[in-house]
């Protein structure tokens, strides 16, 4: 029903490498979404994770009422084992990361201003300066050099305020001190939120494939390996990691009230969303639970709206979510069915930007 605008597929003049970035709409205002780096088996995988992405990132904006679509960029590195290495975020010196950011902001500036773009996985606010050097169509440069930061603290802020919405829908209270939760990934973003529910006096579990996150675990915590965390019997699951993690290998293993968490993409496909449904899991629209970085990165930079007021903007998902939990019961779908319907009302009328 909504295909994408734009896609380009290019192979990098200074780095070689395949550098796609989709735009799936510009209806709303222009296309915004995220720089991913990663190894793929092949281009067409990243180009098939780009595509999914972007208009994952249409719906984020248009259920967050942003006057934006959806795009995202995706420089597609070579599978570790076949000769490729990984590309650690923002190191000093390393020609062949600088060169394929380059090669990424080149292909934006291109576009003439129709799509921006910020962190995603792999990249991280320094790496959006050196995009920065070939487009102003960036954002989540560090403050120094004028952006809005790391994204991670608003993205997490995000996600506790969609907590305390499940919590007050699925138990009658929005007390997170009285749940018990499991967080799965302790990146950027999954390491804040435990961190934020620990203070709020919350039980938390916490895994990730890196031992070595073990460190960012907050004090109090229960360290667990991430198949463990999965058939955790805790009132609400945070999947804090990297998307597909919820299919028909992983939903019948789940013990879990309710699922919360910043992870994009949650679902191998949609019909997991009735499968949840029908077993009595509570599952929030991952594009709502997500927000709270872009909310907070173009309230700061495109609409210059104050700190204060832009971390103001990132609560409201608690009440985003709550009218979206409530419309699903009130009909008798799910939320992702709910969200779906709402996403698609706000893609078809544009809105004023603000």
């Amino acid at each position: 029903m909504f295909p994408h605008e734009q896609v380009i597929i290019r192979r990098g003049r200074e780095s070689g490498l395949p550098i796609i970035v989709a735009v799936h709409s510009t209806t709303r205002g222009m296309a915004i979404g995220g720089c991913r780096m990663k190894a793929y088996p092949g281009w067409q995988d990243g180009l098939a994770d780009a595509l999914r992405l972007s208009a994952a990132m249409t719906d984020k904006c248009a259920l967050a009422g942003l006057p934006h679509g959806g795009g995202k960029t995706v420089i597609v590195l070579p599978p570790a084992g076949d000769g490729g290495r990984q590309l650690a975020p923002h190191q000093p010196g390393d020609d062949l990361r600088e060169a394929a950011l380059h090669d990424a902001g080149s292909v934006i500036e291109d576009l003439g201003g129709i799509y921006a773009t910020g962190p995603d996985v792999g990249t991280g606010p320094a790496d959006m300066v050196t995009i920065g050097e070939r487009t102003t169509h960036v954002f989540c440069r560090p403050v120094e050099h004028g952006g809005s930061g790391d994204s991670s603290p608003a993205t997490a802020l995000g996600t506790i305020a969609a907590l305390r919405a499940v919590c007050a829908h699925r138990f009658g209270s929005p007390d997170l001190s009285r749940r018990s939760f499991a967080v799965l990934g302790l990146g950027r973003v999954g390491a804040h939120v435990a961190r934020l529910l620990a203070e709020a006096g919350a039980k938390i579990k916490v895994a990730d494939i890196d031992e070595a996150k073990r460190a960012a675990a907050p004090e109090g915590s229960v360290w667990i390996n991430p198949d463990e965390c999965l058939r955790e019997t805790v009132d609400v699951l945070i999947p804090a990691a990297l998307g597909g993690l919820l299919g028909p290998e992983t939903v019948p293993a789940l013990h879990c009230r309710a699922i919360a968490g910043p992870a994009n993409n949650q679902l191998v496909s949609p019909d997991t969303a009735a499968t949840l449904h029908e077993r009595g899991i509570l599952w929030a629209p991952d594009a709502v639970v997500s927000a709270g970085g872009i909310i907070h990165a173009t309230a700061v930079e495109l609409r210059h709206r104050s700190e204060q007021n832009a971390l103001a903007e990132v609560e409201t998902i608690g009440d985003t979510l709550t009218a979206i939990l409530r419309e699903a019961d009130a009909r008798r779908i799910s939320p992702y069915e709910a969200s779906i319907t709402r996403s698609i009302a706000a893609r078809e009328r544009r809105v004023s930007r603000r």
